[in-house]
């Protein structure tokens, strides 16, 4: 005898919304699933369709865009696979963007110079970085003028004069307080000093004041103007956000994808580059993001969440796997780049977890 599930249950086995399984019914898209009075019944042997959302537009003219800043935990090694976890072939679309933790933007650069979506969302709870993201929207000109300017008085200085002019440069960027007035220069001193600063990180102490020192490079790019036009120009119809993540629950919907990229959970005692502001993003933070999720999962997006395998260091260690249990958990090789000993790097493996 042919048994029924709820919309509620069906929901919950197969890791979607209760919305989700209403509108599928509504779409005949499940095999024998019928309205009783107000709600719908799903025959418990019904499969989960495929989801046949997509991006509605590939662009025919692509300009390859590159993140204007390195940063800690950025996700160029990752882009291959994060691009698989994109949806393009199929009935339904994508519509939506949203990135809540861009960081350095790899995906989000990626997503700009191949697709063309109606509404793109980023934030980041890092104020410097969220400012330069403004600046090179709104003022590139201004902006490169003054990345130019100290490029030409950088490159061709001696070691001694360059550690001089690299430590000023940080002595004002922590000294004056970032306000309307000083968006362009504090812009242009951020980006120089992580184009000049030690492996490209942004690290902060206790006073969130930047205390990363001088890197060894022989002739950094400081202005890559071409690179910066262009993302200025795909960034023009990009809303830009400075916050917390759970600040795009508003704009979320079924028609979204949503990329989430956290501060890794440190998989030793010299890798926890945790401190990009002066909040540490511990497990009690984790633990508040996959709340997060659950919440915007309700939503039927399309969500991926990265992050370090713990089982790198400790199998035993199911942190993820047990915070996540309701979610496909998918592990990735990728290159450990943040260590302040060369032989602390290397490959390991990488966490991408959807719904």
């Amino acid at each position: 005898m042919l048994s029924f599930i709820s919309a509620k249950e069906a929901a919950e086995k197969w890791n979607i919304s209760q919305r989700r399984v209403a509108i599928l019914c509504s779409e005949n898209r499940i095999d024998g699933a019928m309205m009783v009075g107000n709600m719908w019944i799903i025959p418990s042997t019904a499969e989960k369709p495929i989801d046949k959302r997509t991006i509605r537009y590939e662009k025919q003219n692509v300009v390859q865009l590159k993140p204007f800043v390195k940063w800690v935990g950025g996700k160029s090694q990752l882009v291959n696979e994060l691009e698989k976890m994109l949806p393009t072939n199929g009935e339904r679309v994508l519509t939506k963007y949203v990135e809540p933790m861009v960081g350095g933007g790899a995906l989000l650069f990626n997503v700009l110079s191949k697709f063309d979506f109606d509404k793109v969302y980023i934030s980041d709870i890092n104020a410097e970085l969220i400012n330069s993201y403004k600046a090179i929207k709104n003022n590139v000109d201004a902006l490169i003028s003054k990345l130019t300017e100290m490029q030409l008085l950088f490159l061709p200085m001696d070691e001694n004069g360059r550690k001089y002019f690299y430590y000023t440069a940080r002595d004002k960027f922590n000294n004056v307080e970032l306000n309307e007035s000083n968006s362009i220069e504090k812009a242009a001193l951020f980006i120089f000093l992580n184009k000049t600063c030690f492996n490209g990180l942004y690290r902060v102490n206790r006073k969130g004041q930047f205390n990363v020192p001088m890197g060894a490079y022989k002739n950094p790019c400081i202005c890559d103007e071409d690179n910066l036009r262009s993302v200025s120009n795909a960034l023009q119809n990009v809303e830009i956000v400075c916050g917390d993540y759970s600040l795009s629950k508003s704009v979320i919907d079924e028609e979204s994808f949503v990329y989430l990229d956290p501060p890794y959970r440190p998989i030793s005692e010299t890798s926890g580059f945790t401190a990009y502001n002066t909040d540490v993003f511990d497990d009690n933070e984790q633990i508040r993001l996959a709340h997060f999720i659950n919440e915007i999962n309700e939503t039927g997006a399309k969500i991926v969440l990265s992050n370090s395998d713990p089982q790198n260091i400790n199998e035993e260690d199911t942190f993820f796997e047990d915070l996540y249990k309701s979610y496909k958990i998918k592990k990735v090789e990728a290159s450990r780049m943040v260590n302040s000993k060369s032989d602390g790097r290397g490959k390991i493996k990488e966490l991408l977890i959807c719904n």
